[in-house]
């Protein structure tokens, strides 16, 4: 990985936000969310298409893991603790149904197609990945974040993190020669579950005092800054746990919902998130080549096989899980297309089998094609389902994370 100048960078971001806001804009000028023209932006400015954009700088990663850490902490602020335990259950169900059936289809089609046993895994383990960054911002887009199908859905999109935290040590481990065992498997399931468990439960207790002592320090922005502090913590803790950096911030935004000056914090972080958040989303794009999926040849042939079936299997799966919840009166069909998406966590799964030798590139341009449809169709469907803001409860604190998506 080559190292990025200062003018390179600094070309790269301009280009990037200025993509960002035009494609926006754009998409939201045809009713669709700002954040499917972000992703179109990123598809024209990087690998695909002019390429101006390159997303292979550490500088370039670091931005968009700030992006997401960013969009997670807003997030975490705009859900409310009682809606997002009420959801538990019903958010439990979808996650897992969500989680074992595309994993068991994408498997079982890959092995049909001839594929070998470990890259099998892998692609179905790539249909487990919903990306709770572009699922939530599509639902802040249509007025729906504070619904309860909004909730269920990112209750859920958490959970599928977590799990597929679990699938991917698994399967890393494999690659290596590993066999994995019940207990280790136990293990790093208990690990990333106990430490959103103890997160929530600990900052109750001392968040009260946290906030005293934040109170002796008067200066402007303060609140924001100990909120930022309080997430990267969280963030760099879930890591050295074993866990997600992006549930450390989640779990932030959780914590600081209910406190006094919440919305003072909420507006800080939105001011953040408009540099940020558009700059994850483009480079999800800019991160996608699709010249690997030339029809002309024979390697771009099966890649487009390949794809095809698990874009099948994958929405298949995703919109089952949402009909899981039988007991749930609400729309499933909100819940099934809201799974769908795969974006920078999909991204991540690929990337990582291409990384362990388990991905040639034709399988991983399938895999790519996959995760690229699957992240363009949830916005249109769920704007078709629940339409611009009709029907849908927002959050008391709607104000800065709205401002955040329709504006960035």
């Amino acid at each position: 990985m080559h190292s990025l100048e200062a003018p390179q960078l600094f070309a790269m971001l301009a280009v990037m936000l200025a993509g960002a806001k035009v494609m926006g804009a754009i998409a939201q000028k045809f009713g669709q969310p700002a954040v499917l023209g972000e992703l179109i932006s990123g598809l024209i400015l990087g690998r695909s298409g002019l390429a101006l954009v390159d997303m292979h700088h550490e500088t370039m990663e670091m931005l968009m893991e700030l992006g997401v850490f960013v969009l997670l902490l807003a997030i975490g602020l705009e859900t409310e603790l009682p809606k997002f335990f009420k959801a538990g259950k019903t958010s439990t169900v979808v996650a897992v149904a969500g989680v074992v059936l595309p994993f068991v289809l994408g498997y079982g089609a890959c092995r049909l197609l001839g594929m070998v046993d470990i890259a099998s895994i892998m692609a179905g383990a790539t249909l487990t990945a919903t990306s709770v960054g572009i699922t939530a911002r599509v639902l802040s887009d249509l007025g729906k974040l504070g619904s309860e199908e909004g909730q269920i859905i990112l209750g859920a999109a958490v959970i599928d993190d977590v799990l597929g935290l679990v699938i991917l040590t698994v399967v890393k481990g494999m690659a290596g020669g590993a066999s994995p065992t019940l207990g280790s498997v136990a293990w790093t399931t208990a690990v990333a579950f106990g430490f959103l468990i103890v997160v929530i439960l600990a900052g109750k207790l001392l968040m009260p005092w946290l906030l005293r002592a934040a109170g002796l320090i008067e200066m402007p922005g303060t609140p924001t800054i100990l909120a930022l502090i309080l997430a990267l913590a969280l963030a760099w803790a879930a890591d050295r746990a074993g866990s997600a950096l992006i549930l450390g911030a989640f779990a932030a935004g959780l914590l600081l919902n209910a406190v006094p000056r919440a919305h003072e914090i909420e507006h800080g972080v939105t001011v953040l998130g408009h540099f940020f958040v558009p700059i994850f989303f483009v480079g999800v794009g800019a991160s996608v080549d699709l010249h690997y999926l030339d029809p002309r040849l024979a390697d771009g042939r099966w890649a487009l096989l390949i794809g095809g079936v698990l874009i099948f299997v994958g929405i298949f799966g995703k919109l089952f899980a949402g009909y899981a919840p039988y007991w749930f009166k609400g729309r499933k069909s909100i819940i099934g297309v809201g799974m769908i998406p795969r974006g920078e966590v999909g991204l991540i799964f690929g990337q990582m089998g291409m990384t362990a030798g388990i991905f040639d590139e034709s399988l991983f341009a399938g895999v790519t094609l996959m995760v690229l449809v699957t992240t363009f169709l949830a916005p249109p469907l769920l704007k078709r389902l629940v339409g611009s803001h009709r029907g849908g409860e927002l959050p008391d604190s709607a104000d800065g994370i709205e401002d955040l998506v329709m504006e960035a």
